[in-house]
């Protein structure tokens, strides 16, 4: 039951695109930025989504 609902709810539980390995490593740095305790959308600054 905790692992349906982590996956279901969690910020943390997102589709990965397999496309290309750009994809994939811009996912997994979306995914460390804006989880718990991390950034939000709103705070971001420019200097934060400079690649």
């Amino acid at each position: 039951a905790a692992i349906k609902e982590f996956f279901g709810t969690s910020q943390l539980s997102q589709f990965m695109v397999q496309n290309n390995p750009l994809s994939g490593l811009t996912h997994k740095r979306r995914l460390s930025a804006l989880g718990p305790g991390g950034l939000s959308r709103e705070r971001a600054g420019l200097e934060v989504r400079d690649v």
